[in-house]
């Protein structure tokens, strides 16, 4: 049984994640905790004593939030109580705590609401951002205006650089879905049209699951971001998977962001991200 980890801050816009992760659920079996991870304000005058017994009485409040919104979201749906759970943590650093709880209690997934950024915020980085760029696990970027539908199609966008390791994690994904999977590479004037035609033969010959292969020629005139949106508007996937690369200095990462974490701005379906790093 996968399990998921999904966040969130009791906002309009996270309960996407929490949709997503109970559709994921109800397809595939998995086991849901909902972790919220917020900062508390005390006043300076206050001993350690007096502050740690206000964390917890906040913590308890939150607990008893966090179980209203889950249930209410939930609500009709046929996942089985025991199978969802709730975690509250207090620390002003949201996104490290999230990455260190998936990493110690054995996570496969971190599900997050995501929505569109201004360029400071890219520049700044957003919590979406800061797990796709960091996380070990990996992490489905949500739009925050998902609408819940079944899971049944996959795009799978590769540069085709790993292509061997990489389409066996998406097969292991989409297998128990039974989604349907494409394989969508922008190619460029510079490839070979014969080495993308012997790769196409070996995908198929990596596991007994059937993948369509689309080769579609870059657009020099628009960004590889638009030539992804194009291709998503077209094929209409139920979800998207990307893999990126997190070994990268300060400097790439500001300025050359990667393509998964530039996308999940402006996430149209659900974009699932592995580390390119991890194998």
């Amino acid at each position: 049984m996968n399990k998921i980890l999904v966040t969130t801050d009791f906002s309009d816009n996270s309960k996407s994640a929490l949709l997503f992760a109970i559709q994921l659920a109800t397809q595939n079996n998995c086991k849901l905790t909902i972790l919220n991870v917020h900062h508390i304000s005390t006043p300076t005058a206050w001993n350690a004593v007096r502050i740690e017994e206000y964390e917890r009485e906040q913590t308890a409040i939150t607990e008893d939030k966090l179980k209203v919104f889950v249930e209410k979201i939930n609500a009709g749906s046929h996942i089985p109580a025991a199978n969802i759970d709730s975690v509250v943590k207090i620390s002003i650093f949201p996104n490290a705590v999230i990455r260190d709880y998936a990493i110690e209690n054995k996570f496969d997934f971190i599900c997050i609401s995501t929505r569109g950024a201004g360029q400071l915020k890219r520049i700044l980085g957003t919590h979406t951002e800061n797990l796709i760029n960091h996380s070990a696990i990996p992490v489905i970027a949500v739009p925050h205006d998902y609408e819940t539908t079944a899971i049944t199609s996959i795009l799978y966008a590769s540069d085709l650089e790993n292509y061997k390791k990489e389409i066996i994690k998406v097969i292991a994904f989409a297998k128990p879905l039974n989604a349907s999977i494409e394989l969508l590479h922008l190619s460029t004037v510079l490839e070979k049209t014969t080495d993308l035609v012997n790769i196409e033969k070996a995908v198929a010959k990596i596991a007994a699951y059937h993948i369509d292969f689309n080769l579609t020629e870059r657009n020099p005139n628009v960004s590889l971001i638009t030539d992804m949106e194009i291709a998503i508007k077209k094929k209409k996937p139920s979800m998207m998977i990307m893999f990126t690369e997190q070994n990268r200095s300060w400097f790439e990462k500001i300025f050359l962001s990667s393509y998964s974490a530039e996308y999940s701005f402006n996430a149209k379906v659900p974009l699932l991200v592995f580390n390119k790093s991890q194998d």
